[in-house]
Formats: C-alpha cells, sequence, structure tokens
C-alpha cells in the first residue's frame, strides 16, 4: 500500500481514465491568426481601393443666370484616361431638385478639366449641387 500511496493522483487519473488527449489550443490560435490576418489584408485593400477612385470632382461655382438656367463650373481630375459622366443639380429654395443635367468627360479629355455647365431649371434655383462623378467601374458618385 506505501507504494501505491507514494504515487501523485494525476498518475492515478491515467491510470483510471488514460492519458488526456493533445491540446487543440495552438491549431486554435493558428486558426484564428489566419482569420484575423485575412481580414486586415482585406481592410487594406478595401481603403487603398477607396483613396485612389479613378475619377473625382469638384463644383468650383455656380451662378443663377435667370429664373429658368443656371451656371456651373465642375473640376475634374481622373487618374487615367476613361470617360466620365458627371451629375450636376440645381435646386430651389425648398431644397426640391427643379433642374438636373448629367455631362460626360471623354477619356481622351486631358485628366484634369474644368467643365462649364448650364442646367436649364423649371423654376427659380437657388443653388446648383454636384452630385458627383461616376465611370464604367466606379459606380459611387465622386
Amino acid at each position: 500500500m506505501t507504494e501505491h500511496s507514494a504515487a501523485s493522483p494525476t498518475s492515478d487519473l491515467n491510470a483510471r481514465y488514460g492519458r488526456p488527449g493533445r491540446s487543440r489550443r495552438p491549431l486554435l490560435i493558428a486558426g484564428v491568426g489566419v482569420v484575423v490576418l485575412a481580414g486586415l489584408a482585406w481592410l487594406i485593400w478595401a481603403a487603398w481601393v477607396q483613396s485612389n477612385p479613378p475619377v473625382t470632382s469638384q463644383l468650383q461655382g455656380f451662378e443663377i443666370v435667370s429664373p429658368t438656367s443656371a451656371k456651373a463650373t465642375v473640376k475634374v481630375d481622373r487618374s487615367k484616361s476613361v470617360e466620365a459622366s458627371c451629375r450636376l443639380q440645381a435646386k430651389a429654395a425648398d431644397f426640391s431638385i427643379v433642374g438636373e443635367v448629367t455631362v460626360t468627360v471623354p477619356a481622351d479629355a486631358p485628366r484634369q478639366h474644368v467643365l462649364p455647365v448650364t442646367l436649364t431649371t423649371q423654376r427659380s434655383a437657388t443653388s446648383v449641387v454636384l452630385v458627383g462623378c461616376t465611370t464604367a467601374d466606379q459606380h459611387r458618385a465622386r
């Protein structure tokens, strides 16, 4: 009995129930690491693509010419020679849209291009808003 009592409680449990299986903790940590790295790579890619769009635009100014007409100046910057479509809206004092036009910047135009745009309105406008420009590959107006 002294021989049996000298054995540790752990070895008694191992003898009775068998040895415990290998820990799955390293496999779990490796799996989580792979998922985190894939998510980080996607985040970096998405940030890079969104921060470098093929076309950007800026409304440089507008003028209300008459109760049925407004003029605007739009600056369009393209990172590559692609055709871009830019949409502008004329708005009344109650913020309703009273005129809208889409202008096209051809692919062979200069990459930095300033466009004079004339909008025909249904009634007197108080402002002109640049919705943005899009390309075939960029559907979100910028």
